[in-house]
C-alpha cells in the first residue's frame, strides 16, 4: 500500500503528547519520573493515584520546559496558565479524571498558535499548530495479544502523571508522508532543547485525527511510532475511500491502530467535548508566567535544527540534503560534529554516516547513542583507508564490529588479519592462482578486456578484499600481456 498517498480531499490534524523525559519528578507529586523497566506499580503515592484529601503540587521545572518548546514553535504564551479536570471514565485514569488545560470557558492553555516548518518534495510547508497545553499522562495499559480480542487487561500505573506536553496542529496535513516528516521534525526541535526523548519507549506518542470531504472526523489513538503513523493513516484513507465508493457514510468514533495486523479497529463513539464535563481545577492555584521569566529563558535557548542545518551547510560546505538528514536527529548531529572536530574532510564523514553506519545502525535495531562506536573510532578508520592499511570493502567489514563492541578499527583489524595486501610479490602469487582456475577466462581476456575486470574480480574476491585493487589491476594486466606474449 503506497504510504505517500496524496489526496486533496482529506484533512489530517495531529495531536501529540511529548513526555517530558529530563524532569526527575512527575508532573503533581515527588514521585520519580524515572519509571521504565521498574516494577510494575511501584512509582506511586497518594496524589498521582488521586486518594482522597491528597494535593496535587505543580512541577515548576515542567512549567519551564513547556515554555521552551513554545518558544521554539513560536507559538503566544499565555500570561496565566490554568489547569482543568478533563472527566473520564477509563481504567488507565486512577483519578477518573485528568488534571490538563482547556482552551474554552475561560481556559487557556500555555501557548496558542505557532508553526513548524517541514521540507517535502522540494518546497517548504508550515505546519500551524492550534495550541500547547500541559498534562498529566495517564497509566499505561497491557492487552494480552490484540486490544479487541484480548481476555483481559494489566494496568502499571507508574505511568501516570507524567508531565505530558500535548502539541495539538490544525488539519492541515494532505497526506501521511507529511504527517512522518512533521513529527520526525517536531522530535529533533526537542531533543535538540534537551526536554523530550523522543526515542526513548512511549516517550512520543501520536493521535491523529482524519477526514474526507462528505465523512466526519476519524480519530486513531495512541500511535507509537512516526512509520506506524504513516502506515495507519494510510490505511483509514483507503477505508474511508472504499466507504464512500459504496455509499456509506464515515462516522465519527475512535479508532485502534493495530501494527501487527496493520489495520484500524473500531473502540467507541468519538466523545464530544461536553462528555469529558470540563471544569476548573480548584485544587491548583493560576501559575503567573512573567515577561521577564520568557525572556531568561528565550536567552537560554539552544541551537535548534533549522539553524543548526544552515550552519552545517555554511561551517561545513555540506550540501542541504546531508545537512538535513544530520540535524533529523540531535545524536546523529553532534557526533558528525565529534568527528568534523578531529577530522578536516566533513563530506567523506557525512557520507559515511548517512549511508554504511546509517544502515548498520537501522539492521542492528540501535541508536547511534546507544551503540558502542565512537566518533574517535569512525575517523579512526577513515584515517586507515586514507593511509592505504584498509581498503573501503574492509572498512565496510568492519563497522558493524564497531558498532557493536566498541573496539578500535586497529584492534579488528590485526584479530582478523584484515590488512591490505599491497606487495607486489604476494598479489603476483595470487593472479597466478586466478590465472591457473580460470583458462576460459584468460583465453576470453586475450580478446575482450572487458574480462580481466572479471579476474581481477576473482583476485579481490581471493584475497578476501584485502589485495590493492589498482596494484591488482596492473599486474593482471601484465601477466595477461606475458600470456600474449609467448
Amino acid at each position: 500500500m503506497a504510504n505517500n498517498i496524496l489526496d486533496k480531499n482529506v484533512k489530517i490534524g495531529l495531536e501529540i503528547h511529548c513526555q517530558l523525559t529530563n524532569l526527575n519528578t512527575k508532573l503533581f507529586c515527588g514521585c520519580s519520573a524515572d519509571y521504565r523497566v521498574k516494577p510494575s506499580n511501584t512509582h506511586l503515592c497518594p496524589v498521582c493515584l488521586g486518594i482522597p484529601g491528597s494535593l496535587p503540587v505543580g512541577n515548576k521545572d515542567a512549567v519551564k520546559d513547556a515554555i521552551l518548546v513554545a518558544l521554539a514553535l513560536e507559538s503566544k504564551i499565555m500570561s496565566k496558565l490554568f489547569f482543568f479536570r478533563k472527566n473520564y471514565f477509563y481504567p488507565d485514569m486512577p483519578k477518573n479524571f485528568q488534571i490538563s488545560q482547556y482552551d474554552k470557558a475561560g481556559g487557556v492553555p500555555i501557548a496558542i498558535g505557532g508553526h513548524v516548518t517541514i521540507q517535502t518534495d522540494n518546497h517548504e510547508k508550515k505546519i500551524e499548530i492550534i495550541r500547547i497545553q500541559l498534562e498529566e499522562d495517564p497509566a499505561k495499559l497491557l492487552h494480552q495479544g490484540s486490544i479487541d480480542v484480548s481476555s483481559y487487561t494489566l494496568i502499571d500505573y507508574n505511568r501516570a502523571g507524567i508531565a505530558l506536553l500535548e502539541i495539538v496542529t490544525e488539519p492541515c496535513l494532505k497526506s501521511p508522508k507529511e504527517a512522518r516528516i512533521f513529527l520526525q521534525k517536531l522530535r529533533s526541535i526537542l531533543e535538540h532543547l534537551g526536554v523530550s526523548d523522543g526515542k526513548l519507549e512511549g516517550a512520543m506518542r501520536c493521535d491523529a485525527n482524519i477526514s474526507r470531504i462528505g465523512g466526519d472526523r476519524v480519530e486513531i489513538k495512541n500511535i507509537s511510532s512516526f512509520k506506524e503513523v504513516e502506515r495507519a493513516l494510510t490505511f483509514e484513507i483507503v477505508r474511508q475511500k472504499s466507504l464512500f465508493s459504496r455509499g456509506i457514510k464515515v462516522k465519527m468514533e475512535t479508532r485502534h491502530w493495530d501494527d501487527v495486523r496493520r489495520l484500524t479497529i473500531s473502540l467507541r463513539t468519538k466523545e464530544s467535548e461536553q462528555d469529558y464535563r470540563y471544569f476548573p481545577e480548584l485544587d491548583l492555584v493560576p501559575i503567573t508566567i512573567s515577561k521577564e521569566e520568557i525572556d531568561k529563558l528565550r536567552r537560554k535557548m539552544p541551537e535548534l535544527p533549522d539553524s543548526r542545518r544552515q550552519r552545517f551547510i555554511e561551517v561545513y560546505k555540506l550540501p542541504a540534503y546531508d545537512a538535513g538528514v544530520l540535524t533529523d536527529s540531535k545524536a546523529l548531529g553532534d557526533f558528525f560534529e565529534e568527528c568534523a572536530k578531529i577530522y578536516p574532510y566533513a563530506k567523506k564523514v557525512s557520507n559515511w554516516i548517512m549511508t554504511d553506519l546509517q544502515r548498520w545502525l537501522h539492521e542492528k535495531n540501535v541508536e547511534i547513542s546507544k551503540s558502542r562506536i565512537t566518533p574517535q573510532a569512525l575517523v579512526s578508520m577513515i584515517r586507515l583507508i586514507d593511509s592505504g592499511i584498509i581498503s573501503g570493502k574492509i572498512a565496510k567489514r568492519i563497522l558493524p564490529e564497531l558498532i557493536m563492541t566498541g573496539k578500535s578499527p586497529e584492534e579488528i583489524v590485526e584479530e582478523k588479519q584484515l590488512l591490505r595486501i599491497s606487495s607486489r610479490h604476494e598479489i603476483e602469487k595470487l593472479a597466478d592462482k586466478v590465472l591457473e582456475n580460470n583458462p576460459q577466462a584468460v583465453k576470453d581476456a586475450l580478446v575482450d578486456e572487458k574480462t580481466v575486470h572479471y579476474l581481477v574480480g576473482q583476485l579481490m574476491k581471493l584475497s578476501k578484499g584485502r589485495a590493492d585493487p589498482q596494484l591488482s589491476n596492473v599486474i593482471m594486466k601484465e601477466k595477461l600481456k606475458n600470456y600474449l606474449e609467448k
